[in-house]
């Protein structure tokens, strides 16, 4: 089962850190860690994951593999709207296109860490 962890991460080199110890345990256990996506801020990540484009990431984990068209039809959005949020989902490895040409979201989890701290914390 493929697990995206979505993360907001300010701090450039802490997350680089963070990616590289991930990355040794990975090597040196040969398991599966999990995938990750980090954003430097809340505003980011919501330019990103719109209201419109996690009902897209939700109705096709439903639906599974399926066109365009009927990606649409199921939001009930018009399909050259679908189409946009569609490529910015692809561009960050959200959705992919299968042998067919039929999305589909990889990930059977998608988890978000955002932690809200005062400066003191």
């Amino acid at each position: 089962m493929r697990t995206l962890t979505i993360r907001i991460e300010p701090d450039t080199l802490a997350a680089l850190d963070r990616a590289g110890q991930q990355f040794v345990e990975t090597w040196q256990t040969g398991e599966y860690a999990g995938e990750y996506l980090s954003f430097e801020s809340p505003a980011a990540l919501f330019r990103l994951l719109t209201p419109a484009r996690w009902s897209v990431l939700e109705t096709l984990q439903k639906a599974g593999h399926c066109g365009l068209r009927e990606l649409a039809r199921l939001l009930g959005r018009d399909a050259s709207a679908v189409h946009r949020d569609v490529v910015a989902l692809t561009e960050r490895g959200l959705i992919e296109k299968d042998e067919a040409g039929k999305l589909f979201v990889p990930f059977a989890r998608i988890h978000a860490e955002i932690d809200l701290m005062s400066q003191a914390a």
